[in-house]
């Protein structure tokens, strides 16, 4: 069963984070470098302190909730890349976007760019049977 998501449970940045470790990781954190379970917690984010940063207890990188998402990298709030994504889903054009969001037109292109090559190539990678 598929739960959605309600736009009033990613009002801030601490929701976003906490959903996007619920939907990544359900049954818990698996390091993103080797793929174990073997992970310890190695405190916060220094900028973002609802960002947990996590260690491999086997290869021993560390990473944190967005390493290797599609939000990885960016100076924009998870937040407010969560919330452009869930205007996409409406079908907002990027103006009214960037209206909504109060930010330049020029940043929601590039996030919207940033967004749909994620969900590309996300879809790319499922099998057929799972589309």
């Amino acid at each position: 069963m598929t739960s959605l998501i309600s736009i009033s449970s990613l009002t801030s940045d601490a929701a976003c984070f906490e959903q996007v470790r619920s939907l990544r990781w359900p049954n818990g954190v698996i390091c993103p470098h080797c793929g174990s379970q073997e992970t310890i917690r190695r405190g916060k984010n220094d900028t973002q302190q609802e960002r947990q940063r996590y260690q491999c207890k086997d290869c021993q990188k560390r990473f944190d909730d967005l390493t290797g998402t599609v939000f990885e990298g960016h100076h924009q709030p998870l937040k407010v890349w969560v919330l452009c994504l869930y205007l996409m889903s409406l079908n907002l054009s990027n103006q009214q976007i960037a209206r909504e969001l109060g930010l330049n037109k020029d940043d929601i292109q590039a996030m919207t760019e940033q967004l749909r090559r994620g969900v590309e190539k996300k879809n790319a990678s499922k099998p057929v049977w799972e589309c």
